[in-house]
């Protein structure tokens, strides 16, 4: 049931639940339909200021306790707080900044994208939003757990020795690899070789995600 420009939900532990942000009521229901036939459980909101409501980021009542959220998908022009400013306050927040975020829009701008890429975000859909874009986001949501499981392996060899610096790994891991990703691509060894951009290495188990159209048109670009 919708209320107020956001869809309640019963929140399974088990199931994958995404949080859905878009001012177009059309497009809302476009996604949370493509969403349900992939098997996730929905929240659908209206704006980047719900969304942080519902994630409990403003200091609000509408947080929900014990709330489990595996990916946020939201567009980018949205009246009152853009996708990009939504995307920095998640990641900006230590409860939810390593749940992935991908942007959705109309416009194909480059610059807008490699903004948002750099900010964090896992993809940058182009409208209009296909089946095959979200069964795209299931790999990253699976990746995201498989992260997960191998550094709290490693902090559990390490526990005895030296474990700083574990805090916001996802994070720096993320920006180190972008960092050296742009020192191999200028060595000649490397760059006569198909390219393929080391910052979505985190998610390079999954074939579909490498498929994205935005990440391969990044890669031709810096070819």
């Amino acid at each position: 049931m919708e209320t107020n420009g956001v869809v309640s939900i019963d929140v399974d532990a088990e199931e994958v639940h995404v949080l859905a942000v878009d001012d177009s009521l059309v497009d809302r229901k476009v996604i949370e339909r493509l969403l349900k036939i992939s098997a996730c459980k929905v929240t659908a909101v209206d704006s980047g200021i719900r969304a942080l409501q519902f994630l409990g980021l403003d200091e609000s009542d509408g947080f929900v306790p014990g709330l489990k959220v595996d990916l946020v998908i939201t567009d980018y022009c949205m009246p009152g707080m853009t996708g990009y400013e939504l995307l920095k306050k998640i990641k900006e927040s230590s409860s939810f900044r390593e749940i992935p975020v991908v942007i959705m829009s109309s416009e194909n701008i480059l610059p807008r994208i490699d903004r948002c890429l750099e900010e964090g975000a896992e993809d940058f859909i182009v409208k209009p939003v296909k089946l095959s874009d979200v069964k795209r986001l299931k790999g990253y949501m699976t990746t995201r757990d498989v992260r997960g499981e191998t550094e709290n392996r490693e902090i559990n060899v390490n526990f005895n020795g030296n474990v700083e610096g574990n805090n916001g790994v996802g994070i720096n891991n993320k920006r180190k690899l972008e960092e050296a990703s742009d020192e191999f691509s200028s060595e000649p060894s490397i760059s006569s070789s198909p390219s393929v951009s080391l910052s979505s290495s985190p998610m390079s188990s999954s074939p579909d995600v490498l498929d994205s159209p935005i990440r391969r048109l990044k890669m031709a670009d810096t070819e």
